[in-house]
């Protein structure tokens, strides 16, 4: 799961601030050429009595999920001009993360929008805060504040010039 080029990793979800985040990514991506993964984790669900009811469940939600990352990708390539590559996992967010950055060491940067209000900023920051990162290699995390505007999000990540070698090297002085 790996391509040559790097990638900018955002977690989809159903939140009113998502949108900040992936409008962002895709400004990233495509002001460096960088590739846009969309990851959308499916939690799962409580075994019914009868497997047919869970295998339902399970294709339900698999759909919904399908259905959402499009809605998200045809989002950002009509704001950006940027394809977005759907990752559909399932189980619990934390561990499927930190598993996708394992395994795909092309993401070079990982774009998180915070909630704002008296909820706090949301489950992925709040452990950031608390710890030294989303998983074993580290990778840079960016939150981008949700009570931005959409002219502010351009106007922010517009200036952004993300320099970076195939060999993840720093350019040449």
């Amino acid at each position: 799961m790996s391509d040559e080029r790097f990638a900018c990793l955002v977690i989809a979800d159903e939140s009113e601030e998502f949108p900040d985040a992936l409008i962002y990514a895709g400004l990233i991506c495509r002001n460096t050429g960088w590739r846009l993964i969309i990851l959308r984790v499916i939690e799962p669900s409580d075994p019914a009595p009868w497997a047919s009811i869970t295998d339902e469940m399970r294709r339900q939600a698999q759909d919904a999920a399908e259905s959402l990352t499009q809605r998200f990708a045809a989002e950002v390539w009509a704001e950006c001009g940027v394809t977005a590559e759907p990752v559909l996992r399932e189980g619990d967010l934390k561990p499927e993360l930190r598993k996708l950055l394992e395994q795909d060491h092309s993401i070079k940067l990982v774009v998180l929008a915070a909630a704002h209000g008296p909820g706090g900023p949301g489950p992925l920051v709040t452990q950031l805060g608390k710890s030294t990162g989303l998983g074993a290699r580290p990778v840079p995390v960016l939150v981008v504040p949700g009570a931005l505007t959409r002219e502010e999000i351009r106007k922010l990540a517009l200036p952004v010039a993300i320099v970076a070698t195939k060999d993840d090297e720093p350019p040449a002085a």
